[in-house]
């Protein structure tokens, strides 16, 4: 576009003197540039212009009219006027529908939002950062507008195979019926076969169990998910019974590091440092049978002191043996929740500042924007080439090329 002329421009600020004129001039242009726009995506949908003359008699699609509505940007309201076609097909992309602002001052707004801020806050921080004063029943009309977004990302389809889901959760305060409880938010994170790491959903329970976690499955296997190589996880009751319900060649990894803490809940702290050096030659083995020997040893050496600590490695033994089947790169991957832990810090920082929330549509809601966030910063699963070579051979080619 060429650059308008000094005459122009003169024109155009005639009788302009104030900021708060300035401003007012700024809204009336972008205004006609966004009408103009929403009127050339119409064009393009339909494949013709207004006034383009038709030809081989009536065209099946044609305008409709338009719907006006009135749209807050940062420079005051505009009144964006939408055109319409007969079919309803067409969907605007620079001003969408229910869109109720425009992007620049919403997408701070949420950014703020989604790093634990309340909305008196943000009120403060955009004042402080733009000189800008948005209202804190503007704040809270963004902030819940994202909730189709939320509707819309825990329904959206899936893909037919994970190799890995980690699950894991964090704890969360909500109001429920004027009562403050602690809620469970577990979050399943899968990596696809390319590598890549997504969110799969987030679950609100006040009590986990079988039932719980078996409705959870459903719905991954209902989203599109055929097949999961491996589910890594805490000990969350029932949840290996309610996987392989629903997935029944999936296997279920006890992850290691949460064992160790659990188990050294039961150990005296002077003998902590001993303990975790006994349990590190179980999970450093390189062989199941050579793992079984250290268990012996760890069970001859502080079973009669520490029982508690030696039975929950013996109870959990078939939950911790599968990631023996792996070589060494691959196993740090598959036996630590550590890749969930990350994200679930993330999470945890990002909820101190919202010590209450108010039910657990609220409590979703953040947790997906402060999710959106984070995934932002994600790369590939190092090493996954070898890991997914290693995974074609114990779980067969047909699964990894499913």
């Amino acid at each position: 576009m060429e650059k308008l002329s000094n005459a122009v421009l003169d024109e155009l600020l005639t009788g302009v003197t104030t900021p708060a004129e300035v401003d007012s001039l700024y809204s009336q242009l972008l205004q006609r540039v966004i009408n103009r726009s929403l009127e050339a995506e119409m064009d393009v949908h339909l494949g013709f212009n207004r006034h383009e003359k038709q030809e081989n008699g009536r065209r099946q699609n044609t305008r409709n009219g338009t719907t006006e509505k009135i749209v807050k940007g940062t420079f005051g309201e505009l009144q964006i006027e939408t055109p319409r076609d007969r079919e309803g097909t067409f969907k605007p992309q620079l001003v969408k529908k229910r869109q109720v602002r425009l992007g620049g001052m919403e997408d701070k707004i949420m950014a703020l939002y989604s790093r634990g801020m309340t909305t008196r806050d943000i009120e403060s921080a955009l004042v402080d950062l733009y000189g800008v004063t948005v209202s804190h029943s503007v704040i809270s009309e963004v902030t819940e507008a994202v909730e189709d977004e939320v509707k819309a990302w825990r329904n959206r389809p899936l893909e037919e195979v994970y190799p890995i889901v980690w699950i894991d959760g964090i704890v969360v305060k909500v109001r429920i019926d004027n009562h403050v409880q602690n809620r469970a938010a577990h979050v399943a994170l899968g990596v696809n076969l390319q590598g890549e790491k997504d969110v799969l959903g987030i679950w609100m329970a006040e009590h986990e169990g079988a039932k719980f976690w078996h409705s959870a499955m459903v719905e991954l296997q209902n989203r599109g998910v055929k097949d999961i190589f491996i589910v890594c996880m805490d000990g969350l009751t029932g949840l290996p019974e309610a996987v392989n319900a629903v997935f029944p060649r999936t296997q279920t990894q006890r992850c290691v590091v949460h064992l160790i803490r659990a188990s050294l809940r039961y150990v005296a702290h002077k003998d902590s440092a001993a303990v975790v050096v006994a349990m590190q030659g179980i999970y450093r083995a390189s062989t199941v049978i050579e793992a079984e020997e250290a268990l012996l040893k760890f069970e001859e050496e502080w079973g009669t002191k520490y029982r508690g600590a030696v039975n929950l490695w013996k109870n959990n033994w078939v939950d911790i043996i599968p990631f023996f089947q792996f070589p060494s790169e691959v196993r740090k991957v598959i036996y630590t929740t550590n890749t969930i832990e990350s994200l679930n810090m993330v999470l945890r920082k990002a909820t101190r500042n919202r010590r209450i929330f108010q039910g657990d549509d609220s409590a979703l809601k953040f947790l997906f924007l402060a999710v959106r966030m984070a995934s932002k910063k994600w790369n590939h699963i190092n090493g996954w080439k070898t890991a997914l070579h290693s995974f074609s051979i114990v779980f067969g080619e047909d699964r990894v090329k499913f």
